[in-house]
């Protein structure tokens, strides 16, 4: 039995208090259950922007998507979450990741460190999250018994560390350009996403519950010529060819019917039932929201 869909919009634009409860109470009334916010310089903080979205809301679930582990101490983190989540009712869900952008670290002062530093960073602050949390002595207390975590990645480290932990395993389907400092990303084929979601599957093999598998949409565009749609992206990767472009789980490109045919091919191909996409995209992806809703 497929698990059911969800649906999430990863809200990235600063805005007036005015305008972030307007844009909110849009999410909530164009069907997402789960409104987003980053973790990145330029953008808003997060534990504000979803403060403030709980008191604008009262449906959606409220995440992080994804928090940089190297911008956080774990003990000030955990107040952060016990807060956040007591404030909103307990509707937090905790993402969490590596960091992929080096000029951020490099402007707040803070040590990048290698992919290897970066992942055993992420395993001790899941942890001591997990001890700080899950303790009793733990002051402020989060309203949930567990917030559920997310965890977004794609090495093998990253996804062993996903399914130990996590109760939502996040897809970013995209590897990091060699040499960028400035956390440029390529898309993984599908051939590739296909080898990723297997090699979850083998760490995740001996979970009591299996975790609930999102992916991050970076293209959303309701047309009836997918392929003039896609030729820029293609363009821009001569590796990739309009065959793989099409059925790219990130890029949800077509017709309302031919996305809602994608959307559920992906869920039977893949096993991701919980799409996130782009503030841009919010009001192009409502119908398909509308279409799937239920299933």
């Amino acid at each position: 039995m497929p698990r059911p869909f969800r649906f999430g919009v990863d809200l990235l634009t600063p805005s007036t208090a005015g305008e972030w409860r307007a844009k909110c109470r849009r999410a909530e009334d164009l069907g997402y259950d789960v409104i987003l916010v980053p973790d990145h310089l330029g953008m808003i903080a997060p534990f504000p922007a979803l403060v403030a979205a709980a008191a604008a809301t009262e449906r959606p679930r409220l995440g992080t998507y994804v928090l940089n582990a190297g911008f956080w101490n774990p003990a000030l983190l955990a107040r952060d979450v016990a807060t956040t989540d007591a404030l909103a009712s307990g509707r937090l869900e905790l993402g969490l990741g590596t960091g992929y952008v080096q000029a951020e670290h490099d402007r707040a002062g803070l040590p990048y460190g290698s992919p290897r530093e970066r992942v055993d960073q992420l395993r001790r602050t899941v942890a001591e999250l997990e001890r700080l949390l899950g303790s009793p002595e733990q002051l402020p207390r989060p309203a949930q018994p567990r917030v559920p975590l997310l965890i977004g990645g794609n090495g093998d480290r990253m996804l062993e560390l996903t399914a130990e932990h996590a109760d939502i395993a996040s897809f970013i389907c995209r590897r990091p350009v060699p040499g960028s400092r400035s956390g440029q990303l390529m898309p993984l084929t599908p051939a590739e996403v296909d080898e990723r979601v297997i090699r979850y599957e083998k760490f995740a093999s001996g979970r009591a519950e299996p975790a609930e598998l999102n992916v991050l949409i970076q293209v959303v565009a309701v047309t009836e010529d997918r392929e003039r749609a896609l030729q820029p992206l293609v363009d821009r990767l001569p590796e990739l060819t309009m065959e793989q472009a099409l059925v790219m789980p990130i890029a949800l490109v077509g017709t309302v019917e031919q996305i809602v045919a994608q959307v559920r091919a992906q869920r039977e191909r893949y096993g991701f039932s919980y799409l996130t996409v782009l503030e841009p995209f919010m009001e192009e992806f409502a119908p398909v929201i509308e279409a799937l809703r239920g299933e």
